[in-house]
């Protein structure tokens, strides 16, 4: 009976190595790309906002504007290359969602799903380990890349005066856990439409509409996910930049508007990371539905 219980796993070991083996280029490019984008971020990090904050602060000691002399190249290319290094990590949850939509299509599509339910494991189990070693590996470098980012950004915030502000929707999601939790919805989005179309370019092209479905209603609930502020008069005009406004009174009438401040960053990023959670919640559940829809009660076993 001990050597039973010890020999148990086994079948779950083998099976992640084999999954690890099966999908090493895809291992190789997601390494090289959490790689490349997290040494941008360190040089964002340091010589090129050390070098556009230098500028901005020659710009702005200037009194004498015709022999005023600042880097602007250096602020035009912190500019560039933050808006690089934001986009590429905002693009993560849809390159997994594309991924996943893809590998699920392409193995349902082709017959190796099925082989593998008759010879090494069963569709359930199968299922299981094809989610999550996956959202292992998404979450662990999305998370370096957010850690990254957000240093990158805090070392230029109040040294720039074109710095990004913390409510900006790009870096909002790239400096928190939102990212880390849109990534595994993306892969639980493609993994889903994957089960349901069983082709391969319906499920790429599905998973990346559901992801993209999934991130503009969070868009649209993100300023109603943690109670605003209002502030009326002379109090509203004297909001800091900090602050993102939501709403604001029409033209003509006594300024009002609803706005967070920056104390909120943390209530919102935690509110819309649950939501996303739930959401992948969701979606993972309807894939293991699927899946007992299509092999029926094979899924028991």
């Amino acid at each position: 009976m001990t050597t039973l219980t010890a020999a148990a796993p086994a079948p779950r070991v083998h099976l992640t190595r084999w999954l690890l083996r099966l999908h090493r280029p895809a291992l190789y490019v997601w390494a090289g790309l959490v790689l490349a984008l997290a040494a941008l971020l360190l040089v964002l990090h340091g010589p090129l906002t050390d070098a556009a904050a230098d500028a901005w602060r020659r710009y702005d000691a200037c009194t004498d504007w015709q022999r005023c002399r600042y880097d602007q190249n250096a602020i035009v290319r912190y500019k560039d290359w933050y808006n690089y290094a934001t986009l590429a990590a905002a693009a993560v949850p849809f390159l997994v969602a594309a991924w996943a939509g893809g590998l699920f299509g392409r193995e349902l599509e082709s017959g190796t799903a099925r082989l593998a339910w008759t010879q090494s494991s069963t569709p359930v189990r199968w299922l299981a380990f094809r989610l999550a070693v996956p959202a292992a590996a998404v979450a662990a470098g999305t998370a370096l890349l957010v850690w990254l980012h957000h240093l990158a950004w805090t070392a230029g915030n109040g040294r720039i005066d074109t710095a990004k502000q913390w409510y900006d929707v790009w870096t909002f999601h790239t400096n928190g856990p939102t990212l880390v939790a849109l990534a595994l919805c993306g892969l639980a989005a493609g993994a889903l439409t994957g089960l349901l179309s069983r082709r391969t370019l319906p499920a790429l092209g599905l998973g990346l509409v559901l992801t993209g479905a999934v991130w503009t209603g969070l868009q649209l609930l993100l300023p109603r996910l943690w109670p605003t502020r209002t502030s009326t008069g002379e109090a509203f005009d004297a909001l800091p930049n900090s602050s993102w406004t939501v709403w604001e009174s029409p033209r003509g009438t006594v300024p009002a508007g609803d706005y967070h401040p920056a104390s909120h960053y943390w209530p919102l990023q935690l509110t819309s990371t649950a939501l996303l959670l739930a959401v992948t919640a969701l979606l993972t559940l309807g894939c293991f539905l699927a899946l007992r829809r299509l092999t029926g009660k094979t899924t028991a076993r």
